[in-house]
Order: C-alpha cells, then structure tokens, then sequence
C-alpha cells in the first residue's frame, strides 16, 4: 500500500491572510520534521491558487472542495477541474455529505464529476457515508455500497481516493467503535476489489468524521485504514501535524 493520506478539509473557512499564515505553519513545521505520510490541504476555491503558491516545493498537495463536471460553460458561480488544476490544484474533495445534504448532490452528479477530475488529471476524493437513522437500522453497508457504486467512475482504481465519513460523526464529536470503523473499511475494500480487480486493493481509503489528536493513531493503526479526512482539526496547524505524525508507516 502506498504511504497514507492525511487530508485537511478546511469547509468555508480562511480568509487570504490568516490562510496563508496557517498554510504557512504548516509548511514551515513540515520542513522542519517531514511527517510519515503525504499531506493534502483543501481550501475554499478563493485560496487554491495562493496556498499552491506558498506550498510549492513542500511536499505538501493543495486540493479543491469540489468541481463542476463540465470542462467549461454557461454555468455560473462553478469552477471546472481543468480550473482547479490551473490554479495550481492536484486533488478535488467530492461527493461530502455537506454537498449530498446542502446541494442535493446526487451519486450520478458526483460520478460525473469524479470522470471530469480524472480527466483534469486531479485526484478525486469521494466521499461515502450513512446517516445515524440508516446505520440504526443495520442499512450502513448497503448504503455505502449503493454510494459507491453509483458514485465511482470507470477509470477510479489508477488514481481516485475514498473517503469514508459517517455522515452522523462530522463534527459531532462522535466517532465509532473502532471496529464498526474497521469493519466499514473492510466492506469498502471488497466492494472496490469486486469492482476493479486488483487495482481495487490499491485504492487509498480515508477515514473522517471528527478525526482529532486524541484518537487519530488508534484510527490509522487499524486494517484498512489508509489515511484521514479531517475537518475542523485542520484549521489548526498543531492538531493537523499531530494527526499526521500519527500516521502508519
């Protein structure tokens, strides 16, 4: 398996100079002592473009929230993935439950998306997870299941990213078990398997929902698990490399 993943989403959240100052935290910490893993930080799209600036040549990736699935277009107020990878992007967040729930983002839109961010040459980073009143009914697998069928482009397992948020534990405080956690990557992993063969079991699976210092090395230590998406730890550079320097070699 490749290195894991720690993914910093900032949501709406930064303004240029306390963004940039908080980027270049990280930057400045990273060269000082490189963590175990690779890092991606994915600002609104206002800061793409200065943050790739200000990481370029740190090792630190800069991604995007989200894409349109059209290249270019009458479509006002979106920004393509060609834009993104423009600006200076490498990897698009797409299919969070913020957008499935604010923007009625549907598994067809998400997967057009995902084919779009592939052809940009970006990393799509899809994010699947249930509800607490479907995972209190026992329906958590075929939910996600369901979601990744419909939401993962043919094409995904060369380069695309999954993200595994249960919908009830973003910034709630609230995590699983570590075996329901472990138990949902395992069940991510087959259907991926089944899906694209081998270049399935190569497919890199991120856990969210919120992910902090306190619990991130019991979350990355366990089977499947190849990395983190975090949310409000992220905006914190001390908690963000903590998470980081928690990561499995």
């Amino acid at each position: 398996m490749p290195r894991q993943l720690i993914a910093g989403n900032w949501k709406m959240n930064g303004l240029s100079v306390p963004g940039a100052r908080l980027a270049g935290a990280i930057r400045e910490a990273v060269s000082a002592a490189p963590p175990p893993c690779d890092l991606l930080i994915c600002p609104p799209f206002t800061l793409v473009g200065t943050l790739a600036h200000v990481m370029l040549g740190s090792g630190v990736a800069v991604g995007a929230q989200d894409c349109h699935a059209k290249v270019a277009g009458p479509h006002t107020g979106d920004v393509s993935a060609a834009m993104l990878k423009d600006a200076g992007a490498t990897a698009v967040i797409l299919g969070h439950s913020e957008r499935r729930t604010d923007h009625g983002e549907t598994d067809a839109e998400v997967r057009a998306k995902a084919a779009a961010a592939l052809a940009a040459g970006l990393v799509p980073i899809v994010c699947v997870g249930e509800t607490w009143p479907e995972r209190e009914a026992g329906r958590q697998e075929a939910v996600v299941a369901a979601q990744l069928a419909g939401s993962l482009p043919d094409g995904f397992a060369g380069t695309g990213v999954v993200a595994y948020e249960p919908v009830w534990a973003i910034g709630t405080g609230r995590t699983p078990t570590e075996a329901d956690i472990a138990a949902m990557h395992a069940m991510i992993r087959r259907v991926l398997g089944e899906r694209f063969g081998a270049a399935g079991g190569r497919v890199l699976i991120l856990y969210g929902g919120s992910v902090k210092p306190a619990n991130a090395a019991a979350i990355l230590a366990l089977p499947e698990v190849g990395g983190a998406l975090v949310g409000g730890a992220s905006l914190v550079a001390e908690d963000f490399l903590a998470i980081a320097a928690a990561a499995q070699v």
